[in-house]
């Protein structure tokens, strides 16, 4: 089995051409980010606004109880419900997609919510004490504090997208997941196997990019670079230390004897 999955990974004749394995897994991210983006656009601004305000909490318990849907058994549902008053491969693209959205909304959501209302009450109170308005607290503190667990919501809900998105391939769609499809039609377990672990490797791959992103927007004070009283220098070899000024001691007096 395992030759055999090899076999069909090295063999140059699938990776190439309209159904080849690199236009398969263009398709495949083309699914995948369209609904990544729909589902930040509205996930972020409802998590901020929940969050910030503390209105609405009960949109993200409906947000998380989504994650309970069958997404298989949705995109039937939505594609036979759309696919009559469709004519155009819209009729796949629309059920696809929506089914997507709904898996990558309730992370987001929660992360994003999570992240501002963990905010340390110690920095909004100090950024209100220097005169900042509420929205300037929320883009100077409780966004960057929130960073973290925004991206780390935006992280699980691509890895989830990127391999629920072979679901798309069971209404006549592109993307990796048609050789899971095609393959079991006709018996070819090294192909579908094959399919299943380019899945995978896209999704590490994808996480690995997004990994660096976040370590690279993200304060250093939230990340661990910055240590108890000293700043580590991460572009120094072993992270030099520069230590940061603390009061000076107080001298005790001295007793007259």
């Amino acid at each position: 089995m395992i030759n055999g999955i090899l076999q069909w990974l090295t063999d140059p004749a699938h990776w190439t051409g309209n159904q080849g394995i690199l236009r398969r897994i263009v398709e495949h991210l083309e699914y995948s980010a369209i609904s990544l983006v729909i589902a930040a656009a509205i996930a972020i601004p409802v998590g901020i606004y929940v969050g910030h305000s503390g209105h609405g909490k009960w949109a993200v318990a409906v947000a998380n109880s989504l994650r309970a849907v069958p997404s298989l058994g949705l995109l039937f549902a939505v594609s036979m419900w759309i696919g009559p008053r469709i004519s155009s491969d819209l009729a796949y693209v629309i059920p696809s997609v929506l089914v997507l959205v709904l898996l990558a909304v309730p992370p987001i959501l929660s992360g994003t919510f999570s992240g501002i209302t963990e905010v340390d009450p110690a920095a909004r109170d100090a950024a209100r004490g220097m005169g900042m308005t509420g929205p300037e607290v929320l883009r100077h503190v409780e966004l960057p504090c929130a960073l973290p667990l925004l991206l780390s919501g935006v992280r699980s809900a691509t890895l989830q997208v990127i391999a629920t998105a072979t679901i798309a391939a069971a209404i006549s769609l592109g993307g990796l997941g048609r050789f899971l499809i095609d393959g079991l039609a006709v018996s070819d377990y090294a192909q579908m196997a094959g399919g299943a672990l380019l899945v995978a490797v896209l999704a590490l791959v994808v996480d690995g990019g997004l990994a660096l992103v976040q370590r690279s927007v993200v304060s250093p004070g939230l990340t661990g670079k910055f240590r108890g009283n000293r700043l580590v220098d991460p572009t120094e070899e072993g992270g030099a230390r520069v230590p940061v000024p603390t009061d000076p001691p107080v001298e005790k007096k001295r007793e007259l004897v």
